[in-house]
């Protein structure tokens, strides 16, 4: 159901703000609208964790759920690799370098999806890596990795779980979804370890008794 969907105001910010840096990096001379332009940028991160085969699912159902309120983007459609093609030229007098209404609502509608797979924490450090000099916040302002991360794995894992179950329940899909399940569970584990140890390095190091006793000296 598409309530199910998150279409907040916060994932719709944080879209508008994805094409706005995107479209202030862009030149008179590109062809492709802002939202296919971020969207291959995400491509290839978001692939990684859900699989060429789960991205391009995912793309294509924020797609179809996008066309309802922006007929401008029935010429689009996803590739085999999951990247994004439109079948006409472009309108001549429309300018490619601002967003248009299709391109925020297939953009907050994709950015949904994934933040209701990976949660919030681990879609706004994705979203970070691509776009770096994009000031990405929370609800509350602010984004704390270590222990965002490492919630987020305990629900990565339980999104494995779910997928595991369904292809049990769906054979005629199970491939794709056990293939999905493992990606974000390796995602779950990769994450797991890196904020463990990008914690232990932030944190203080405890002096030693000897250190301890030489600074007493000094």
């Amino acid at each position: 159901m598409e309530t199910h969907i998150p279409f907040s105001q916060e994932t719709n910010d944080l879209a508008r703000s994805l094409l706005a840096y995107e479209a202030a990096c862009t030149t008179s001379e590109s062809t492709e609208s802002v939202a296919v332009r971020v969207c291959e940028k995400l491509r290839e991160p978001l692939s990684a964790i859900a699989g060429v085969a789960g991205y391009r699912s995912l793309l294509a159902r924020a797609l179809m759920l996008a066309r309802a309120g922006a007929p401008d983007l029935d010429a689009l459609q996803v590739m085999d690799d999951g990247k994004l093609q439109s079948s006409e030229e472009p309108p001549s007098h429309i300018d490619q370098r601002h967003a248009s209404e299709g391109d925020i609502l297939l953009t907050t509608r994709l950015l949904g999806l994934f933040l209701s797979l990976l949660g919030a924490a681990v879609t706004l450090r994705l979203v970070q890596d691509v776009f770096p000099n994009l000031m990405v916040t929370t609800e509350s302002g602010t984004i704390t990795p270590f222990e965002d991360i490492l919630k987020e794995v305990g629900d990565l894992n339980r999104v494995s779980d779910r997928l595991e179950l369904l292809a049990n329940r769906n054979p005629s899909v199970e491939e794709a979804l056990l293939s999905v399940s493992g990606n974000v569970r390796n995602t779950a584990t990769t994450l797991e370890v890196l904020a463990v140890i990008k914690n232990k390095a932030a944190q203080p190091q405890k002096k030693t008794a000897k250190e301890r006793r030489k600074g007493y000296l000094m």
